[in-house]
């Protein structure tokens, strides 16, 4: 708009947070955004896929959780071990329904892992597959295949829209666009014109397939507004069209199964109640039943007294309508009624009006119970719908809560409105970056903060994210490898991730803070669920501004995703760093995982599977300090490599053009080890293995702490360079490590994979550290060069489990040197 001052350019809802200093109201929160990013498939599904090794064959598997087209599988046989798991894309996966196998002459034969386990394969389907759900046959094959059901609402489907004035009449409607479930809907007959166009979510209880007015016995006639557009005959002829071609618009009957269902009512006409005009959602005023249709519909029409009134304000409700209360509502919630006009007086008395008027009140009976289990609260953000503009999504604010029910203020709509109130339930609010991501236009604030020029520590190209915008605008279509991001539906969409909240919680973070997290965050954009994850996290620290060291990236590891800038906040002190997060939906189970083993928490703490009774890592039998050496920090560090490298955060810096005093933000740096120290800290302490003390630094103390980072940096390269000399016994002058009993190797130790490694770390005291040197892919070779310090080092573990480790390791040297070498 002219003269208004908006920037339209690049709205970033990260800076407008931290510049507001609010927070975003959780995914969790809007039922019907999770709802629509379902796609068909359920966890426990049972289904028949091509066993990769064996083409020709297949084997049943069970859904382990779905994200858009990607299925995360379990071949049936494996039980609890999830090693198997494995994801796998609708579109070009060998999938089948239960059942397929035996109609098309396929073998269904036992994968080679579990063999053993399955003396009896006949049996052992029986079993498995009595009262076990098949997947849908009709999104595995034809033209469905693939698709999450969101995506079959394509413009020019039809669909049948309720009169908003009349429920027991209905009209077709086309959709005109598809923006992330929310329709922009056109009535047949008026293809040339949007004056009439209605913005409504797919979920909308008034919304149906095409034949449901017939069904149903209402009446399928145009509503009175556009009726006099065109003669009966008219209308007549584009129902006899619309029948014609029922079968290419229609959409499938089982996309409106989670819609919500439509209760019972018991209102009678004539009762008073206290409620709000959805077309103009700023005021509560009193109202009256003026028609009951039947036992699920009833109209209600907002009270004006003034003789010479021409319109009235009405609209059709059902027992569960948002904005419906009893009377005396606004009075016990120190809310204002705004008096009907014409009424003397500005006191309105609920007695004296129904007494006036020859009314009784609705009884509490009549309306459902309200809830504040909701997750909203005061100041949060969001994304709103402007009701007198359906076109515009607003950045919102929530400036107040009663019951079920927020109101929002909208930045930025083009003409400024009031508060709106509305339901914690309602299909017109969504979470920060719900536009961004389906494409959207959000309308920003008007003094919008505009992120021109990002600060990106680690700047790699080559790795940028496509924007959601480009994707949704053509790209969507395009080939991509399987490197790329996974697009689906123009989202880069992350399943939903749980928090376990009775597994291990680590020495980082506060048991009782955990257990005060929501009980999961998401589905939805990748990068946003996560981020909003790793948030949470950081908050339930013991020390947010350690927990943000931990996770930061290291500037020598590989950039494998997406650097987002996390904060925290400690003593009255606040700490940012960036922080690698994934993209793709394929990543995130393994993302999640390696996350919880930084943290030294159970590897099923967080991520996309809920632990119900047991957890499969068996984490509350261990104590905290067994459970630190066995699932310890793992860095991505590969044995060999000299370790180093500096923070990749730099101090914030003052903006330009910002009149205000900004916080003052320290950015946290690794705590960087000697190879000689010794970590006594017991590991299931809340401070956990490292100091704590920079954080409390100024920021010259930063820059000296810095330069001493360097000259550790030098001290470490000599320290840990490796030279043909470790290949040798150790000296008199290294930690003596006594070896005891003679070992005989049946192979040269040179010659070891990293499988035959990990097999003789099993066969010792040491077999939970297997899982270690399986992820570092250490082989016979680099065994043979570990010593003490590069194994405390390199793999994190306190002085005693890596004592016991190379015990066993100098077994393995003086083995090869009597047996092998020259």
């Amino acid at each position: 708009d002219a003269g208004s001052g908006v920037e339209e350019m690049e709205f970033n809802w990260d800076e407008y947070l931290e510049d507001t200093g609010a927070i975003a109201a959780p995914h969790g929160s809007f039922k019907h955004v999770d709802t629509s990013l379902q796609n068909g498939f359920a966890p426990g599904m049972k289904l028949e896929v091509a066993v990769k090794s064996d083409q020709n064959t297949y084997w049943v598997a069970t859904i382990i959780t779905t994200c858009g087209q990607l299925l995360l599988l379990r071949y049936d046989g494996y039980g609890e071990d999830r090693k198997a798991d494995f994801w796998c894309d609708i579109m070009t996966a060998d999938l089948h329904p239960i059942g397929w196998c035996e109609q098309n002459k396929k073998i269904l034969k036992v994968p080679e892992g579990i063999k053993d386990k399955i003396p009896d394969q006949e049996e052992f389907l029986q079993r498995v597959l009595k009262g076990a759900c098949s997947a849908p046959a009709n999104l595995l094959e034809g033209l469905h295949r693939g698709k999450n059901p969101l995506d079959l609402i394509a413009p020019g489907s039809r669909l049948e829209l309720q009169n908003f004035r009349d429920s027991l009449e209905a009209w077709i409607v086309n959709v005109v666009e598809n923006v992330g479930g929310r329709l922009k809907l056109r009535y047949e007959g008026l293809e040339d014109s949007d004056k009439f166009d209605q913005w409504i979510f797919y979920l909308d209880p008034f919304l149906h397939q095409v034949g449901w007015a017939t069904q149903n016995g209402h009446n399928l006639q145009p509503p009175l507004a556009i009726r006099s557009l065109k003669s009966e005959a008219d209308w007549q002829e584009i129902l006899k069209k619309v029948k014609e071609e029922e079968e290419e618009s229609s959409v499938p009957t089982d996309l409106f199964k989670d819609k919500p269902m439509i209760g019972v009512h018991s209102f009678s006409e004539g009762m008073k109640l206290e409620a709000v005009d959805p077309m103009a959602p700023f005021v509560i005023s009193p109202a009256t039943v003026l028609k009951v249709y039947n036992e699920k519909y009833f109209k209600i029409e907002i009270d004006d007294l003034r003789p010479e009134r021409t319109t009235s304000q009405s609209y059709i409700c059902h027992v569960n309508s948002a904005g419906i209360f009893p009377v005396q509502w606004s009075l016990k919630n120190g809310l204002h009624l705004s008096p009907p006009p014409g009424y003397p007086g500005q006191d309105f008395d609920w007695a004296d009006y129904l007494k006036q008027c020859g009314a009784e009140a609705a009884p509490q009976s009549c309306f459902p119970s309200l809830t504040s289990d909701h997750g909203f609260k005061e100041n949060m953000k969001l994304e709103a719908v402007n009701p007198v503009d359906p076109e515009e999504v607003c950045i919102a604010t929530v400036t107040k809560l009663k019951d079920s029910y927020l109101w929002l203020q909208l930045e930025g709509s083009k003409k400024p409105v009031p508060d709106c109130i509305v339901s914690v339930e309602s299909m017109d609010i969504f979470p920060v970056g719900w536009c961004e991501t389906n494409g959207y236009q959000l309308r920003p604030p008007r003094k919008a903060i505009v992120n021109k020029q990002k600060k990106i520590a680690v700047v790699q190209p080559e790795k940028q994210v496509l924007s959601s915008r480009t994707v949704h605008d053509g790209l969507k279509n395009q080939e991509l490898n399987s490197s790329d991001s996974v697009i689906i539906n123009g989202k880069y969409c992350c399943p939903k991730i749980y928090f376990n909240h009775r597994c291990f919680s680590g020495p980082y973070l506060n048991k009782g803070r955990i257990a005060e997290l929501p009980q999961s965050v998401g589905p939805g954009n990748c990068v946003l669920v996560l981020k909003e994850v790793l948030t949470l996290l950081i908050n339930a620290a013991y020390k947010p501004s350690r927990v943000l060291r931990e996770l930061q990236l290291d500037e020598e590891a590989a950039w494998h995703g997406h650097g987002e800038t996390l904060k925290a906040k400690y003593k009255g002190k606040s700490y940012r760093a960036t922080v690698e997060v994934v993209r793709t939906a394929d990543r995130v189970a393994d993302f999640c995982r390696k996350t919880c083993i930084k943290l030294e928490c159970c590897p099923n703490l967080f991520g996309p599977q809920m632990v119900l009774d047991k957890c499969s890592e068996n984490c509350s039998v261990l104590t905290k300090t067994k459970y630190t050496h066995y699932y310890g920090k793992r860095k991505n560090k590969r044995i060999g490599r000299p370790p180093g490298g500096h923070s990749n955060l730099e101090v914030a810096m003052k903006k330009p053009n910002k009149r205000r005093k900004r916080r003052k933000h320290f950015f946290v740096h690794k705590k960087k080890r000697s190879s000689t120290s010794v970590d006594n800290t017991p590991a299931g302490s809340p401070q956990g293995s490292g100091g704590e003390e920079e954080d409390d630094q100024d920021e010259s103390e930063l820059s000296h702490s810095l330069a001493q980072d360097r000259d550790k940096r030098k001290r470490k390269l000599r320290t840990f360079s490796f030279s043909d000399d470790e290949n040798k016994p150790p000296s008199p002058k290294e930690i003596k490590i006594e070896v005891a009993e003679k070992l005989q190797l049946d192979s040269n130790p040179l010659e070891w994979s990293v499988a035959d490694v990990v097999r003789f770390l099993k066969s010792t005291d040491c077999a939970p550290l297997a899982r270690i040197f399986l992820d570092q892919e250490i082989d016979g070779q680099a065994l043979l060069l570990l010593t003490l310090p590069t194994v405390q080092e390199c793999m994190d573990l306190k002085l005693g489990p890596a004592i016991k480790l190379c015990h066993h390791i100098e077994r393995v040297k003086l083995a090869f040197y009597q047996q092998f070498a020259n």
